[in-house]
């Protein structure tokens, strides 16, 4: 009798770097490959500045079998290469640098079949030609955004002064053309060190053997189109690109404060409640939080408000303690507000089970920093956005979802840099909640939730990308 020989899994290693919205989507890329596609993944954890949210996401009950979670050990010293006027994108670079002198050694030992990294990992491209592993590149925003970095050494080349002073729209090649105001803030000082990084990041994408966007051709039809298409990305040249979106979160784990907000929606009618959630990082300021708060309940609909300590300083001030800004949001809210909006309202301190939420019958639309993972997880739940950007790419990003996607309500005033008084958020949110365009953004929302479902599915466009790229790693 002849025993069977044991049949390898294939093997790939993931690398995101520091902050739950580049984890997650890699995370969730990584779990794809080993529940439904047979493969074995090592994903390798920067533990520097690691969030309470990061640590349970790795805790091994968290993890599929054929999982393995690498932690690459912590930067010692870490704060004495930072400066107190070191922007948020120059850190998370400097962490990742310092951390990768570690990657050598750990791909040597673990030996993929090629590793996925994000956008602010891109020392690996040189770590990796060494050792011979291919590199493949996972863009975590939209294709609007990949797009417009992919043209960036042209306009850094080509432009003189700041880009924000620029007197057109910046017309990056195929795509819609982006207001300056629009553009991510890592690109409006050009002087400062976090343009030089992304810069340089994004200047090497072309050395990917792939790269993979979290998108789907219905939801960017004119930037995959130019990105497929036009003559300036063919000349790059461009390496395979990948629609494999939208990757959410699948699993979320419910505490037990947390079924308690699901179950106060279970009393509630459906598409009645508003969601207000300003993603992992984001932080409002104090005066901002109260105008909020007094627009909601003028507004007079029902609502949920997480609510994460107030930052005068920093729209961001969260990004690196997701999870673990214990607070009492009654130190923050305006007095009498709790008390004026019983029964109607639920506020939740710092964290919310937003997966959970944006899935349930009675949420009615999200006023979202429009970050990417929370734009998709909107979307794939068929629920329409009031837009509230803060910081990063999530301006441009909330232009798309108004202006192409169909789905979103910005507000006249940019929430990032202007206070945004209650007047306004009370008649944008009865917009959204009871009137006509709010239901036509609802229809779309929905239409968009149908088309990510048949995208994602055996014979769909994302399904089939991700068939292609799976058949060439099994094969080598």
């Amino acid at each position: 009798m002849t025993i069977p020989e044991k049949i390898e899994k294939p093997h790939v290693a993931f690398l995101p770097s520091p902050g739950m919205g580049h984890i997650t989507p890699l995370f969730e890329f990584a779990k794809r490959l080993v529940i439904h596609h047979g493969f074995h993944v090592s994903f390798f954890v920067i533990t520097t500045g690691a969030s309470a949210a990061q640590n349970e996401l790795f805790r091994p009950e968290n993890l599929p079998a054929d999982f393995t979670a690498v932690e690459i050990p912590p930067v010692e010293n870490i704060s004495s290469f930072f400066t107190d006027d070191m922007k948020l994108l120059t850190q998370l670079c400097i962490m990742v640098r310092e951390s990768l002198k570690h990657l050598p050694s750990l791909l040597m030992e673990k030996r993929p079949k090629a590793l996925i990294i994000d956008l602010f990992c891109t020392d690996a491209f040189e770590i990796c030609e060494k050792l011979s592993i291919p590199v493949y590149s996972f863009f975590t925003a939209s294709t609007i955004l990949m797009a417009f970095s992919l043209y960036l050494p042209t306009l850094d080349r080509e432009v003189e002064g700041e880009f924000v002073d620029l007197p057109e729209p910046i017309q990056t090649p195929g795509c819609t053309p982006i207001c300056p105001h629009d553009i991510l803030d890592q690109v409006k000082d050009r002087k400062n060190d976090e343009y030089k990084w992304y810069l340089l990041n994004v200047s090497r994408l072309p050395l990917a053997a792939g790269i993979f966007v979290n998108s789907w051709d219905d939801l960017e039809p004119v930037s995959l189109k130019a990105l497929r298409e036009n003559l300036f990305f063919q000349k790059i040249p461009l390496p395979p690109v990948y629609t494999i979106g939208p990757l959410i979160k699948q699993d979320e784990v419910v505490t037990e404060k947390d079924a308690e907000i699901l179950a106060w929606l279970d009393d509630q009618p459906p598409d009645s409640v508003l969601v207000v959630v300003f993603g992992s990082g984001g932080t409002l300021t104090s005066e901002q939080l109260s105008e909020l708060a007094w627009g909601l309940e003028m507004s007079q609909q029902r609502f949920i408000l997480v609510v994460r300590k107030p930052s005068d300083a920093s729209a961001s001030a969260a990004f690196f303690n997701v999870g673990s800004d214990e607070n009492d949001p009654l130190l923050y809210l305006p007095e009498g507000f709790i008390k004026k909006t019983e029964g109607r309202g639920l506020v939740v301190p710092s964290w919310a089970p937003q997966t959970s939420i944006l899935n349930h019958p009675s949420i009615g639309a999200f006023l979202s920093h429009c970050g990417w993972n929370s734009t998709l997880e909107s979307v794939i739940h068929g629920v329409p956005i009031i837009a509230w950007p803060l910081y990063a790419e999530q301006r441009m990003n909330a232009t798309l979802l108004a202006e192409e996607a169909g789905v979103a309500l910005k507000f006249s005033k940019d929430p990032g840099e202007e206070l945004v008084d209650r007047n306004e958020i009370e008649k944008n949110v009865r917009i959204v909640m009871e009137g006509e365009k709010g239901k036509a953004m609802r229809r779309r929302a929905k239409e968009l939730k149908e088309s990510a479902k048949i995208a994602l599915n055996s014979g769909g466009s994302s399904y089939e990308s991700l068939c292609s790229i799976v058949q060439i790693w099994k094969s080598q």
